[in-house]
């Protein structure tokens, strides 16, 4: 069988839609004799209509498994609308779409505490294996997602297709990008954080945030997380391929480390942990995650390895939980007690890396790793939220990935709505310094809107003259692909033409290379001129800007 590992695209009818109204979609669950299978509920009264509004998803694959995830939310906007009982939710899983052939099946209670999400960790799958699943709750039927196994971890594949994207502002902009990401062959899609926004509404935006301030309740990042979850967009690319999700700051708060708010002045620390609990949850009941990242008190164990056979290992960083405050000074970030994953993480980090036995080790990462000097000239402006302030952890993993222990890192980062294609450097100052590995920095699917690319690379292209270790840099909006196999990783940035419009165009603007063995990244092919000029001008006709805490812009109506 041939896998996306590449496997063979076959897209499926998503009846989301259908299943918002209320009614049964798809064929229908069946009993062992045949006839219709009813799930009854506990007792307290017939169910809502309108179950699945927030669709289904799938994550982190295993050889013989992944999770199945969906939340029943009659009411997605007001806490959900269910009734405060236990639901049972029957599951299925099946090779085929009309789930002649079904492998797995099974009842999950939904339990109020939880929103009423589900949260099914199938095991006893075959490996590299495509498969459907669905869900049905009293007499209504889920959408049918699809998703797939990792490879046996003693397969040695020859290839393996995923996608990369981050920074999905609700506010900023349609999901245009994700509506061409799930038409993608792909074995899995990383997310590397900024899955909501905690911002306030503005009825100036593109689109306007439910509420009528930040969430700071449980309540709060239910609504806000299931207003994201019932765009149609990222409903398919959630149903076509199984994610593996990680956050960054505005899950819960701009620029938060550990306990500390960005803005302690006005979050006290006891309002903060509470915040902080609440947000963990509410991220914990919405995504494809299993039982070992539900939250215990201020914990979230998010950080964990996933391995596609021998030819990749995907390593997902959490770079908030753990991190020292950002320091204040460039000077400051030169403290050797400074760290972005606490120690634990780093020396789990390091244990995995050396041991992983993969052609590749691909870390999801969440901020920066490559300097990001923001100013031309002698002076020097860094982003210290970033590895940037975090100097001396950076340069002791980067010396690592020199040491010959790791085989061909690669660093995925989401955060900057930016795309940088970086080579790491142990010294970043240093022109002796020896390339260690790459650093693909991802663009946003929305957050920033449609940008002022003349002004960014007016800003942005003096300075990349003076950073040698910097390969190419843009604004635009979409995603990252890539294609990985045993000699090379080439990954392809997909940029839509404009995130005000849900059916604009998406075309592949750059190509990057590392080779096996070469640490290193190369761009391999870019738009010409001509291209670029006509995808600034069409981002130059949408309305005006304004500034967000990113220095980038979002539509104003």
């Amino acid at each position: 069988m041939t896998s996306p590992y590449p496997f063979s695209r076959r897209r499926f009818v998503s009846a989301a839609g259908a299943a918002t109204a209320g009614l049964v979609v798809g064929p229908m669950l069946l009993g062992p004799d045949g006839a219709a299978a009813h799930i009854p509920s506990t007792a307290g009264g017939p169910l809502p209509t309108g179950l699945f509004t927030l669709g289904v998803a799938s994550g982190d694959p295993l050889p013989d498994g992944v999770v199945l995830w969906t939340r029943l939310a009659p009411r997605p906007l007001t806490g959900g609308g269910m009734p405060e009982r236990p639901v049972p939710v029957q599951w299925e899983v099946a090779e085929d779409e009309r789930f002649r052939r079904v492998r797995a099946r099974g009842t999950a209670i939904a339990h109020p505490g939880l929103g009423h999400s589900v949260h099914v960790e199938v095991s006893g799958l075959r490996p590299d294996r495509e498969y459907h699943y669905r869900f049905r709750a009293g007499r209504e039927i889920s959408p049918v997602g699809r998703t797939r196994t990792a490879p046996a971890d003693r397969a040695r594949p020859g290839r393996l297709r995923f996608a990369f994207a981050s920074c999905q502002d609700f506010q900023a902009g349609a999901y245009t990008a994700h509506r061409h990401l799930a038409q993608e062959e792909l074995a899995f899609v990383a997310f590397l954080g900024d899955y909501i926004y905690e911002s306030r509404p503005n009825t100036a935006a593109y689109r306007t945030h439910e509420g009528s301030d930040e969430p700071y309740s449980l309540v709060d990042y239910r609504n806000r997380h299931a207003q994201y979850k019932t765009d149609p967009d990222l409903q398919a690319a959630h149903a076509a391929f199984p994610w593996i999700v990680t956050f960054d700051d505005h899950e819960l708060d701009n620029n938060w480390a550990d306990e500390i708010p960005q803005d302690p002045d006005q979050q006290t620390p006891e309002a903060f942990r509470a915040r902080r609990k609440a947000a963990f949850q509410a991220y914990y009941e919405h995504m494809p995650l299993r039982r070992s990242a539900l939250p215990r008190g201020l914990d979230m164990r998010l950080y964990r390895r996933l391995r596609f056979g021998d030819l990749a290992s995907v390593h997902v960083l959490d770079t908030r939980q753990y991190r020292s405050d950002q320091p204040a000074t460039l000077a400051d970030a030169e403290n050797p007690e400074l760290s972005m994953t606490g120690p634990e993480q780093e020396r789990w980090l390091i244990r995995g890396l050396r041991s992983s036995g993969s052609r590749w080790n691909l870390l999801a990462n969440q901020v920066m790793w490559a300097s990001n000097d923001r100013q031309a000239g002698p002076g020097r402006t860094f982003d210290l939220d970033n590895w940037d302030g975090y100097r001396v952890q950076r340069r002791r993993l980067l010396e690592f990935f020199g040491s010959g222990q790791v085989a061909n890192p690669v660093v995925l980062t989401g955060d900057r709505h930016c795309t940088w294609v970086c080579d790491l450097k142990p010294d970043f100052d240093d022109p002796a310094s020896p390339v260690v590995g790459a650093e693909i920095t991802g663009t946003s699917i929305s957050s920033g809107g449609n940008p002022d690319t003349a002004a960014f690379h007016r800003t942005y292209d003096p300075i990349m003259a003076e950073s040698p270790h910097w390969k190419y840099i843009d604004n635009q909006r979409g995603y990252v692909v890539c294609d990985v196999t045993r000699e090379r990783m080439l990954s392809s940035l997909r940029l839509v033409d404009t995130v005000w419009a849900e059916n604009a165009t998406v075309r592949t603007a750059a190509e990057f290379l590392v080779l096996a063995g070469r640490p290193g990244i190369s761009v391999v092919s870019q738009e010409s001129p001509a291209v670029t000029a006509t995808a600034r001008a069409r981002a130059a006709a949408g309305p005006v800007y304004a500034v967000d805490d990113h220095q980038d812009s979002f539509p104003l109506r």
